[in-house]
């Protein structure tokens, strides 16, 4: 019968619209869009991690479509959504933003959230890192770690604002490094992503910053291999290598997805760009590798406690 009723229910949903389904703000059940695949990809694993707790927090059934990425695949993920009691939305990507604005009026029940960009509306709420200080924050310990003075940064996309706060970090730290950059413009393109691996490498590069999605764990692992270092990304990496990973400067999604559901379903989710940053607790520094010195490790952790307080970074 339960089957049957929902049947029915997405037949009315075609008609009617979600306004007759739909009771107040209260979460029914939530969906995600992902670009990508949750296999070996850090930045997806967390947000569907994130989707579980959700659906465990709220005793709802919960919803995700994998390499989701045309304006057609994505209208026909969300009426599939919708018609399974779907009220919330998360777009794992910042290519949903458009998408999202451009559909959301045909659902103004559901609420839309997704990462990283400049898009909103009364139902779409954007989600976005201020990344710039984990990446000057990991930028101090290459800085600090690297003995050829030469640091590799191998980037899915140059606007990443974690890239520059690297750059910034590595040069406060040791202003005789050279910070090499690399950029893909694809978050799983892992085959570029070793070829850039190597040439770095035959620079004399000798700790890596990887900042993409599927090809992180590869970069830190080729590392390791070559008795090289590397920053980890999104996630805490330390179990990759005990000494290969020097820190990981780590996004919280996983919280972030929980913290948002929660102002949903209590009403208070606006359609607005929301940021979060170490205040938060939405990003944080992973473990040091033991090869970086405590006295340096208090340093930084210090420079963390003082960020969170003033705002403000060594630099300034």
């Amino acid at each position: 019968m339960k089957k049957l009723f929902v049947l029915l229910i997405g037949t009315l949903l075609l008609v009617t619209g979600c306004g007759n389904y739909f009771e107040g703000n209260q979460i029914q059940n939530v969906g995600m869009l992902m670009d990508g695949t949750i296999e070996n990809q850090a930045w997806a694993e967390k947000g569907y991690n994130g989707l579980v707790q959700i659906g465990e927090d709220y005793d709802v059934d919960i919803f995700y479509k994998e390499e989701i990425i045309t304006e057609q695949e994505i209208s026909n993920a969300i009426e599939a959504f919708v018609q399974d009691g779907v009220n919330l939305i998360f777009g794992h990507s910042s290519i949903y933003g458009k998408y999202f604005v451009d559909l959301a009026e045909l659902y103004p029940d559901v609420h839309f959230v997704y990462f990283n960009g400049g898009y909103f509306d009364e139902n779409v709420t954007s989600l976005n890192f201020s990344a710039h200080a984990m990446g000057f924050f990991g930028g101090m310990v290459a800085g600090k770690m690297t003995s050829t003075n030469h640091v590799g940064i191998v980037s899915a996309y140059e606007w990443q604002p974690e890239i520059e706060g690297f750059y910034e970090g590595v040069k406060y730290q040791n202003s005789e490094a050279v910070v090499h950059m690399n950029f893909i413009n694809d978050w799983n393109d892992t085959k570029t992503a070793g070829e850039m691996y190597e040439k770095l490498r035959d620079y004399d590069v000798d700790v890596f910053y990887p900042t993409g999605d599927s090809f992180t764990s590869d970069i830190i692992h080729r590392a390791k291999e070559d008795d090289l270092y590397a920053i980890g990304y999104v996630s805490d990496q330390s179990d990759t290598g005990d000494r290969t990973v020097l820190t990981s400067t780590i996004q919280h999604v996983d919280k972030l997805y929980e913290m948002t559901a929660k102002k949903f379903n209590k009403g208070q989710l606006e359609g607005t760009i929301m940021t979060f940053d170490f205040q938060e607790e939405a990003i944080s520094l992973g473990e040091f590798s033991p090869d970086v010195p405590k006295y340096f490790q208090k340093l930084v952790n210090d420079a963390v406690d003082r960020y969170i307080e003033t705002g403000l970074l060594p630099n300034e």
